[in-house]
This record gives C-alpha cells, structure tokens and sequence, in this order.
C-alpha cells in the first residue's frame, strides 16, 4: 500500500492513505518528499513551503488559497486554507476528446425489468400513495397503518415483537438487566407473506409543501409528483387532495401529461372537500388503491437491454478518500453504460465548484454549455443575495475527514460523471430523455438530491459515502458504495460494495468499475436488494427553490 498519492503532476497538494509521521519520507511519482507533521489518513499535505495568498492545486485544478503559512510537508486544515476555485468563461474553449472504454463484457446482457407503455423499463415495481399537500399527511399514514403490515410491507416488525417481549418480560417482574439482555431479532432480508409479490412495496411520500410559499413552488412540486408517477419504476398512484391548496390536482394532472402524453397507468384521485367526512374518503381511498394492487400485481419481469438503465450519481457524507475510489469508480461505471447507450444523471450543482470550465468544455454544443453556466451562476448568485456561497457546502464530517473547502470536495465529486461528453443540462424537475451524460440542477443535500435524481427518471441510484448513512428512495434503489473498508465493515447493514481495495492498491478504479456493474445489473434485476431497500429507507425530500446548499 502506498503511504499517500499525488493525484495530478501539477498538484501542489498531496493526499495521505496512511498515518504519516513527521521526519518520515513518501515517494510521490518517483520524487521524495519530507513530512514535517504529523498528516492522519484522508488529510492533504504540501508538497512545498507555501506562503500566504499562494494557491492549492489538487486534481489538477485550483482547490483553495493559503491564509498562514505551511511548511513543507505540512498539514493543511482550515485554520491555514479557504475556498477559492478557478473561474470559468460560460464559452468552449476545446474540442472534448473522449475513448469509450471496451463493453466486450456485457455485450449482449440484459436485465430483468418492468416495461411500460411508453418503452421505458422500470427497476422496480411500486404503488405511490401522495398528498397533494401537507393536510393530507394524517390521511396518508392512515392509509400506510391499514396496509403495510396487512400486505406483508412493514419492515419494522422485530423491532415490534422486541416490544412486545419487552412488555411481556415486564409484566412478568423481570428486573432491568433481564430487559437489557433481551435479544433484537434479525432483519429478514425480504418481507415476508406479501399479499402481492410482484410489487415490491407501497410508498407514501410526505412532505410538507403544497400550499403557502409561491405558485412556483407549487408548480415544481406537482411537477416532481409528475415524475415520479410517470417514473418506470410506479404501476399506479392514489393523490389525496384537500382542495382548497395551491398545488392543484389540475396541475398535477396537465405535468403528468406533459412528460407522458399517452399515460396509461391507474391514477386516483380523491379531494377531501368533496366527501362528506373522513371515514368516507378513507374507504373510497383504501378500497380504491387496494383493486389497484390487483392490477399492479399482473406486472412480469422481462429482459430489457443495457440502454434501458438510467442511472443516477451522488456522494454524501464524503471524506477524503471519495475522490481518488468510489467518485472514480462510480465514474467508471457511467463511462461503460454511456457506452453502452444508457444514460447518466450526475446532480449537486455546488459540488461542482472549480471544475465548471472541464464541464462546459465536454458540452456537446455552445447551447447545452450556455444552459449549464446559466442555471449554475444563478444558484451561486441566489446562494450569494442570501449571505451564503458553494464554499459552505462542506459539512463538519466532511472537514474533519479531510475535504477542507468546497473545491477539494467538488473536484473529487465530479469523477462519478466519468469522461464522456455532456449530451444536456436538465432543470428540477425535467426528466433525463436522451441516452448518454446529463447534468442535473440539484442541492448537495442528500435526501433533496436523491429526490431529484429519482425525478428525473433514474431507475438506479450510486451513492458513494466515506462516513457513512442509511440513504434511500421510495421508488429507485439506492446502492451505497463505501470510499473506505473500514466504513463498510463497521456499518455492513448500510454498504452494498467497497472501494477501499483501490486505496490499499490491491484493486484498481476500472476492475471495480466494472465490477459494480455487474452489481447493478443484479439490482435492476430485483434478484438483489440493497441495504436501504432491506431496511425500508425511503427517504423523500422534495427542493423547494431557495437555497440549499
């Protein structure tokens, strides 16, 4: 194992993958250079004294600025570096030249998905259960309480007999340390008894919007539940309106048919206003979206070529490590599927701050490079009218971990886009239509920017993490790729596949890239579950477009 990496000749910053103790030398490329500090795992180390106002280089781009000076071989932290990142013109400067890399391997694979009317092939087969707007959040868990256990959905069931034994233990006099000892049940891997086995589960997405704030924010998220409707991955949906709200089922209805003009697929819809109480529409709803379980229940899976997989890219609680194994892996990965006529969705617009320029050069025309430099100076604009700026993006776990400005975190985070040319820029929330690399206008946040993705039509979602969480969609997988083998063996009910092999350099980004495609290809099938979808991690988080970091 190498004791650091230098990740472009031109870096003046180097990256510790072990413990570097002060008077020890690393070879970096074939030069010695001294450590005068002591540099923990994941941390950055000068190559050279720097002097305030000098720049830091890493990944071959401008990553922050000198405020104390460093000495040679020292530690970089925040008390020494601030953001800083190069500018970009808006304009291509070059020609992008890009190799697809060989696809010999998976030539000819298909997987097993669900298709629809409109030739898109879902991952997954799910039922939506939506409120139009926050008043219907206690309609909506009325209706989750009546089916999910009924149906053989819930997932929280151990923790439910747990209790239940608790209350028992007791009632039968046992003392504190008896009630400590009980055991937890195991987690089984599939719930068991469903009613209706071919639909993978009932998704009840609560929010707390659809009226007050602006029409626009009621015109964006009827057009995120749009997506998610027409999304491959949903047979049907049952939308509790109140009636009264801004977000319009009128609304919901002409997004729907803008993205999808032949829909198809069972939509019922129930205003509050117009029943005489509550009961009354809690029957109609219950027995509604029940005959249309039946319905769903009839899907098959049935192979579908490569070009059917529509995958969407994030990090979140990244460290030091996410940019040099899983972002690079990750973007591996979307080089093949490119390649092999698939699309790619990478997000987090304030996670690309300093490699705008590389991007705007891989635009395909001026027109897709002028819409991306557009939606991207108008969030950073935004974010500055608020006091704010891309450069607080870095969480505290973050910067403990090593990514010390919104630069060093931005220039890692954008190796999971891989090196293919950006075909578009899409808005939240636009659907992804055409096959190759899209950018997507998303916060950083994890929970919105998963959102997000799934919006825009991924049928699989990569999330790459350094420090760890239990991440998930209610209607794409989630498959969650540790930077580091220590964070998946010490959180394994989280992780689906490790990168850590390429830091020890046991395993190179290209086998692991390929690798995790084999792993999606089993996903997509539904002959594997990812760790958010055995835990039951839905997560639902629409953007309402102010700033968010």
């Amino acid at each position: 194992m190498k004791p650091a990496l230098l990740i472009d000749p031109s870096d003046n910053l180097g990256v510790a993958l072990r413990a570097l103790a002060p008077g020890e030398t690393v070879d970096l490329d074939g030069t010695p250079f001294p450590i005068s500090e002591a540099i923990p795992p994941k941390q950055k180390f000068t190559l050279a004294a720097m002097a305030i106002g000098d720049r830091a280089r890493m990944y071959g781009v401008t990553v922050g600025v000198v405020t104390a000076a460093i000495p040679a071989g020292g530690l970089v932290t925040t008390a020494n570096l601030k953001h800083d990142a190069d500018g970009f013109s808006g304009t291509r400067t070059r020609e992008h030249q890009w190799s697809p890399p060989a696809i010999d391997r998976w030539q000819g694979r298909t997987f097993d998905g669900y298709h629809r009317s409109d030739g898109k092939v879902g991952t997954a087969n799910h039922w939506l259960v939506i409120p139009m707007v926050f008043c219907e959040t206690r309609n909506v868990n009325a209706i989750r309480t009546a089916f999910e256990r009924a149906l053989g959905y819930e997932r929280t069931t151990h923790y439910q007999r747990l209790a239940d034994r608790l209350v028992a233990a007791y009632q039968s006099g046992a003392d504190a340390t008896a009630l400590r000892e009980l055991p937890l049940e195991k987690l089984d891997e599939v719930a068991p008894g469903r009613l209706f086995p071919k639909v993978d589960g009932i998704q009840f997405l609560n929010h707390t919007m659809g009226c007050g704030g602006t029409r626009d924010d009621a015109e964006s998220l009827c057009g995120l539940l749009a997506s998610y409707i027409t999304h491959p991955n949903v047979a049907g949906a049952t939308v509790l309106s109140l009636g009264c709200e801004n977000a319009q089922l009128e609304i919901l209805e002409a997004a729907i048919r803008r993205r999808c003009p032949g829909f198809d697929k069972p939509l019922l819809t129930f205003r509050q206003q117009g029943y005489p109480d509550e009961r009354t529409l809690l029957d109609a709803a219950i027995k509604g979206t029940f005959l249309g379980l039946i319905e769903a229940n009839e899907a098959e899976r049935r192979p579908a070529s490569l070009d059917h997989l529509s995958i969407g890219v994030e990090c979140g609680g990244s460290d030091g490590f996410s940019g040099i194994s899983a972002n690079p892996a990750v973007g591996a990965l979307s080089d093949r599927l490119v390649a092999l006529g698939g699309k790619i969705l990478l997000a987090e617009f304030p996670e690309l701050c300093g490699v705008e320029q590389e991007l705007v050069d891989r635009c395909v025309s001026d027109e897709v490079a002028a819409r991306f430099t557009h939606l991207t100076s108008t969030y950073a604009a935004r974010a500055r009218a608020v006091g704010s700026d891309f450069s607080q993006n870095p969480s505290p776990g973050n910067i403990r971990d090593g990514l010390i400005t919104d630069a060093i975190k931005s220039a890692g985070a954008a190796k999971k886009g891989g090196n293919s040319p950006v075909v578009s820029v899409i808005d939240y929330p636009e659907i992804a239509e055409t096959a190759g690399l899209h950018l997507l206008c998303t916060p950083g946040g994890d929970a919105e920017c998963t959102t997000a993705l799934a919006g825009a039509h991924a049928n699989i979602i990569l999330f790459t993490t350094g420090l760890g969480t239990p991440m998930g969609n209610p209607v794409t997988p989630v498959v969650k790729i540790s930077t580091n083998t220590e964070l998946a063996e010490r959180l394994p009910d989280l992780i689906d596949f490790d990168t850590g092999a390429i830091i020890r350099g046991e395993a190179g980004i290209d086998a692991l890239g390929s690798d995790l495609l084999d792993l999606v290809i089993e996903v997509a099938s539904g002959r594997l579950q990812t760790k958010a979808q055995q835990l039951g991690q839905a997560d639902f988080q629409p953007w309402k477009r102010g700033v968010s970091l």
